[in-house]
């Protein structure tokens, strides 16, 4: 029904060459600031190969050498000569989640931590679910597929942009829980003001006030608990990209349901346990401590 709008992917190849890049207008800033695009795991492989039966070359330095790039520039073009110059994005989207007038540093943060948060997952090939996972997943979800039905129809169902997340609730024994957050949303306790699990456009002001959650900004962002939504302690393990440029350019207008479909086959479950692991060591620490010395340091 909708083939007539998807953009083959080897004319949009052809389309779509990145060999002569415009440099970027905040490129000068580079030099003197510590906001960098980070190097991935398998970054010299995606930047030659892409993520193999998931992303081409094209999409890859699109949606994160380009993207992140843009991102990080951004932010230091509004950090630098400032304290906040050398803070990692993950900080300063946890130290401005509250505060309406850094807005802009706080999306920039969160933007740039969150798609590092979702590459830093892939892999170029199929990784098994290692077995310690798998029975957490089980005595949680029922079973892995199980949660993956439930992961990949609350990612399609979302009406626009963001991010999906599965998370380890530390208030709850480990249990998996599945997070939507919108636009530059993040999932993070300690921000929570900006969570956004709610889509804001379904959402009244009535309903966000006693739920306890918040929109990007306004009235509720600067009254919350210390905790998110429910005073629940749950972190991110692992996320997948929602927004459209993520998955438009190799699977065109009606392919987002395969774009998650192939992800769900490129996830590096190495990296979402030692995720999980991570949390479970520091059960016993802060909320401040657990942020900061995990998904924060990661840029």
């Amino acid at each position: 029904m909708f083939s007539r709008f998807a953009r083959p992917q080897s004319a949009l190849r052809a389309a779509s060459s990145f060999s002569a890049k415009p440099t970027s207008a905040f490129s000068r800033f580079q030099t003197r600031s510590l906001h960098r695009v980070p190097q991935l795991t398998h970054d010299a492989s995606f930047k030659e190969n892409g993520v193999p039966d998931f992303l081409s070359p094209e999409a890859v330095d699109f949606s994160w050498t380009q993207y992140q790039a843009l991102l990080v520039d951004k932010l230091n073009l509004l950090t630098q000569d400032t304290a906040d110059a050398d803070c990692k994005p993950g900080e300063l989207l946890v130290k401005y989640s509250r505060r309406p007038e850094m807005a802009s540093v706080f999306n920039y943060a969160s933007m740039a931590h969150n798609n590092h948060f979702f590459y830093n997952c892939l892999s170029p090939t199929n990784v098994a679910i290692p077995e310690g996972l798998v029975r957490d997943i089980n005595d949680t979800c029922s079973s892995v597929e199980s949660l993956k039905l439930d992961f990949l129809a609350a990612a399609s169902s979302m009406f626009g942009p963001g991010f999906v997340w599965l998370t380890k609730n530390l208030d709850r024994e480990g249990m998996l829980q599945i997070l939507c957050t919108y636009s530059a949303g993040t999932p993070y306790p300690n921000a929570h003001a900006r969570r956004q699990s709610q889509d804001m456009n379904t959402q009244s002001s009535d309903i966000q006030a006693e739920a306890g959650f918040a929109g990007s900004m306004g009235a509720f962002s600067q009254n919350q608990k210390n905790t998110g939504p429910g005073g629940l302690d749950s972190q991110p393990i692992l996320c997948v990209n929602t927004w459209e440029h993520a998955w438009m350019m190799d699977y065109g207008i009606a392919g987002k349901d395969e774009y998650l479909e192939r992800w769900w086959d490129r996830v590096n479950w190495n990296i979402v346990q030692d995720n999980y692991n991570a949390h479970s060591a520091r059960k016993g620490t802060s909320r401040k401590a657990a942020v900061r010395t995990q998904g924060l340091k990661m840029l």
